[in-house]
């Protein structure tokens, strides 16, 4: 019982340091709550869900390999190619990002500079005014988008860390330890995250961007793409 104490009190304080060492578990969601304009509320629901997701895979894998008798070594080899591919999506999320921020800003300086504007017949010129200020008409739907693609990333974020503290308890025969290790671990890492996400949160409140708003949107694709660079190249 001892050893099972010691050990949740491990799986506390490696989900807690786990998180705060990879800033790939909280940055995204400080960015593109800025960028994006995200409410509080939202931020903290968007990284909640994305971080069970990302705490839910690696237990259900662990639990997998627990009950096919899969060794330690190669579901951590399976962690470190999750790893690999969060990389990716990540960088390849940031690029695709990046290009949606440029795109939009060239449109935008395309529309205020058209000096030729006042030769379009009056129908034309008032559809092409309504369609630029109803730009942001389908947000909520881009907004989804965001989201769903966060999460997706989230879900193949291994916690290369959990594995091994449940083949302990499991070696032990014990549900419990497995449950209560996965639990501990899970509540630390989502925390974690809830609480870093929503200090920045409240400190991006301080930057302001009003003049150079357009420019929020490529500097967080290019974030989100150097944390991508940074795991694949760096071992964040």
């Amino acid at each position: 019982m001892n050893e099972l104490y010691l050990l949740y009190v491990t799986a506390a304080s490696l989900g807690f340091f786990h998180t705060l060492l990879g800033p790939d578990h909280y940055v995204p969601f400080i960015v593109l709550s800025k960028a994006r304009n995200w409410s509080r509320s939202k931020t903290l629901w968007v990284t909640f869900v994305s971080g069970l997701g990302h705490v839910s895979s690696s237990v259900v894998l662990g639990f997998i390999g627990i009950a096919l008798g899969i060794s330690v070594s190669k579901l951590e080899s399976i962690e470190a190619f999750r790893g690999e591919i969060v990389g990716w999506l990540l960088f390849a999320f940031g690029l695709i990002y990046f290009f949606y921020g440029l795109f939009r800003h060239i449109k935008r300086r395309g529309h205020h500079h058209h000096f030729f504007s006042f030769l379009l017949p009056g129908r034309i010129r008032k559809m092409h005014h309504l369609n630029d200020s109803g730009a942001d008409m389908d947000k909520n739907e881009k907004s989804n988008v965001t989201f769903w693609m966060l999460f997706l990333i989230f879900v193949f974020g291994p916690c290369e860390v959990l594995i091994p503290m449940l083949i302990f308890p499991a070696a032990e025969h014990s549900s419990v330890g497995v449950a209560t290790v996965a639990i501990i671990f899970g509540l630390a890492t989502i925390v974690t995250m809830l609480s870093i996400v929503y200090l920045g949160y409240k400190g991006a409140r301080f930057l302001n961007f009003k003049d150079k708003g357009e420019y929020v949107h490529i500097a967080a694709g290019l974030v989100i793409a150097f944390l991508g660079t940074s795991i694949l190249f760096l071992g964040w």
